[in-house]
């Protein structure tokens, strides 16, 4: 079987950047738009290390993976979690400032005293899962092929601060949905890998690995898995994946589908309507109160992951406040998403030290040009679920100017950023209904 990146032809569509969106929409307000054989991972050197695992080395073959987190590993944790140094409470009575003092200690102490994480790796390891390198990285994912015989192959990409942890409970329903309630002609073969720099995949050890990158690297993931006709679904930095697939067209790609629509138009509206109005605004809320972890990512992940990777309750509370602004709740991110789900996410970046590995994707893109609020003009027929609390909300006109194969548009009632996470029916019925007529 041929290997590798071979499709490379794909032109760079024209990327409103997103540092100079947010600098002009500081300036602004609003006018300025940004093979056999399961090998476990193990610890390394001495317990002073015992958070750091090893994860096997990959060839081109895939591989079968499971996840056996170090007891060693998990006792360090604990110690952090026992000896946290705290700030003084806010001055606000909100989460204006950042995570209130009080929920960070309701979290902390969660994660210390009642949350277990070998429930979570035996309910990973329940899913088939392989590693394989492409492109000189190894890369983790969970492979589940549906029993159904005419099922349609789709790679679904996450971001950050998510993992595949956001698709765990929509894999099943997606895959065999006979046991869901669900018709046999809607089966998907599911593919969910972890970005490079992300989770079980390998730490890139050079630059370069920007979202065109990663999407010519699934292109030959599912190359690798014999699959001749399939589709990509992305949502945060998976749509930004799955955005630059669509521009590539590898073989065998046949449509796409994001639950974040990167469609600003390039010069914006003098008069815009309702609906562009709160796009445009949903946009400069991000650029001017939200942007924050953005900047430090994008311009320095070096050093923002120290600190996340020496204090566990940094990296908890770094990723806790996106669950919180993010998710479609009422002012909890409990209210959306339960705290042993938000704690399944936040220990797989723990256990695996992905701090400044995974904020590197915002500094790749960012110097690539390619973390901005449009993806320019995609001929792939695209699809597109709209959450209603997603950062910002583009409205349909925008994308049928820049998709003229735009075959599915549905806009929510509920739901948030992290769709797949917040609301799995919703989302896998969204999937299905997309895909029903890209099938044979």
């Amino acid at each position: 079987m041929k290997d590798d990146l071979e499709n490379r032809t794909g032109a760079r569509a024209p990327i409103i950047s997103r540092r100079d969106f947010i600098g002009a929409a500081a300036a602004t307000g609003v006018a300025g738009l940004f093979s056999p054989g399961v090998v476990p991972i193990s610890a390394q050197g001495s317990a002073t290390k015992a958070a750091q695992i090893v994860l096997p080395t990959t060839t081109k073959e895939v591989t079968p993976f499971k996840v056996q987190v170090p007891q060693a590993a998990l006792n360090d944790l604990k110690k952090r979690l026992a000896n946290v140094r705290w700030p003084e409470r806010e001055t606000v009575g909100d989460w204006s400032q950042g995570v209130p003092l009080q929920k960070a200690q309701a979290l902390i102490a969660c994660w210390r005293d009642k949350y277990d994480w070998r429930r979570f790796e035996a309910r990973l390891n329940a899913f088939p899962q392989y590693r394989t390198q492409i492109d000189g990285v190894g890369i983790h994912f969970i492979h589940v092929r549906s029993p159904h015989q005419n099922a349609l192959p789709i790679i679904l990409t996450h971001g950050w601060p998510g993992s595949v942890v956001e698709f765990m409970e929509v894999i099943g329903p997606l895959s065999d949905p006979t046991r869901y309630g669900g018709r046999a002609e809607d089966a998907f073969h599911v593919v969910v890998p972890s970005l490079p720099g992300f989770g079980f995949s390998d730490k890139p050890v050079e630059t370069g690995w920007d979202v065109n990158r990663i999407a010519r690297a699934w292109a030959t993931l599912m190359q690798r898995l014999s699959y001749e006709r399939w589709v990509a679904q992305g949502g945060d930095w998976g749509a930004g994946v799955t955005h630059a697939l669509a521009h590539q067209r590898p073989p065998g790609l046949i449509a796409a589908h994001v639950n974040w629509q990167f469609v600003f138009p390039e010069k914006l509206p003098e008069n815009p309507t309702p609906a562009e109005q709160r796009a445009i605004d949903g946009a400069s809320r991000f650029a001017n109160d939200w942007s924050g972890y953005f900047r430090e990512q994008a311009t320095r992940p070096q050093t923002i992951g120290y600190p996340l990777a020496d204090s566990a309750a940094g990296q908890a509370l770094w990723i806790y406040e996106k669950f919180q602004a993010w998710t479609d709740n009422h002012g909890n991110p409990e209210d959306e998403l339960s705290t042993d789900a938000m704690l399944d996410d936040i220990s797989l970046y723990w256990f695996t030290d992905t701090a400044a590995s995974s904020a590197r994707i915002y500094w790749e893109n960012t110097r690539a040009g390619m973390a901005g609020t449009s993806g320019g003009r995609i001929e792939l027929p695209m699809a597109a679920s709209v959450f209603p609390h997603e950062i910002f909300v583009p409205p349909k006109a925008w994308a049928e100017a820049l998709w003229p194969n735009l075959f599915y548009w549905n806009e929510l009632d509920r739901g948030g950023h992290f769709a797949a996470f917040e609301q799995p029916k919703l989302f896998t019925d969204e999937l299905r209904n997309a895909f029903r007529s890209r099938r044979p």
